[in-house]
Formats: structure tokens, sequence, C-alpha cells
């Protein structure tokens, strides 16, 4: 089997490191509070609607590392069809896809299901991570960041 290698436009944490060092203290403050699982859970479906490889790869080799199971990484691009999850994680998966798909919105009934989960605390956390996993998508995909380029 012949792999198609994506030519990568640009280093940017080369280009930009002062932007980079931020972006990474960004994630470092959003992560603060967040159970693991879920955390994962959350940059690898932002990652899969963001359709960042690099991202996707990055998470889910986290998710396994941490004991998640393989029937649930493959399950969560079809999470709300799937038994798997839980009630809190099925929240913090609607928020993520109502934050990452910005244009249409995150309605009340998103949020508030959300907020029923999440004391104001974890959700300002779970908040942050999602647009924190955003921005790290829109580096990688732009830059043409892929599994295997540093």
């Amino acid at each position: 089997m012949t792999t198609y290698q994506v030519p990568q436009r640009m280093n940017f944490s080369a280009v930009a490191p002062k932007v980079f060092k931020a972006v990474l203290a960004l994630d470092a403050a959003a992560r603060q509070g967040i159970d693991p699982v879920l955390l994962e859970l959350v940059q690898i479906r932002a990652s899969q609607i963001n359709r960042c490889a690099y991202c996707i790869d990055y998470h889910t080799g986290d998710a396994r590392k941490g004991g998640e199971s393989e029937d649930r990484i493959h399950q969560l691009s079809a999470w709300q069809e799937s038994s798997l999850y839980t009630e809190r994680e099925r929240a913090a998966l609607a928020l993520t896809e109502a934050v990452t798909l910005l244009p249409h919105g995150v309605h009340d009934e998103v949020y508030e299901e959300a907020a029923r989960h999440f004391g104001e605390q974890e959700l300002a956390q779970l908040i942050a991570l999602v647009f924190t996993v955003n921005t790290w998508n829109r580096m990688n995909v732009t830059t043409r960041k892929t599994p295997g380029t540093m």
C-alpha cells in the first residue's frame, strides 16, 4: 500500500515561537480540573469535526495510553447513536460540537444540559478546552501538520 504524504506548509512552532508558546500555556491552563478521559474525548471529537489528522492521531494515542477502549474511540464520531457514553460525556460532546461549529451557535438547551452536569468552574474549563483544541486544529490544518511531521 502506498501512502500519500501531505506536504507541510510550515513549521509553525519554529516560525512563530511566541505564539506557539502562548498556545501551549493556554492549553495547560484549559486542562486544569478536567477529567483525563473526558479531556481526550472532547479533543478527539473537535479534531474529527475540524478534520485535523495530526490532532486525531495525537489524542487517540493519548486516550489509548489512558486506558480508553477502542470501541469508544471508534464510535466517537457517532456518539449520539452510541450507548457507550455517559450523560455527562454526552453533554460535554454536545457542547464541544456547538462551540466547534460556532456559526450554528450554542443553543440554550445544549448549554443548559452541560451546566446541569458541570459546575460553573468546571464548565468554564470545558469551554476553554474546546476553544483551545480548536486553536490547535486550526493551526495544524492550516499548516498541514500531519502525523509523522514535526
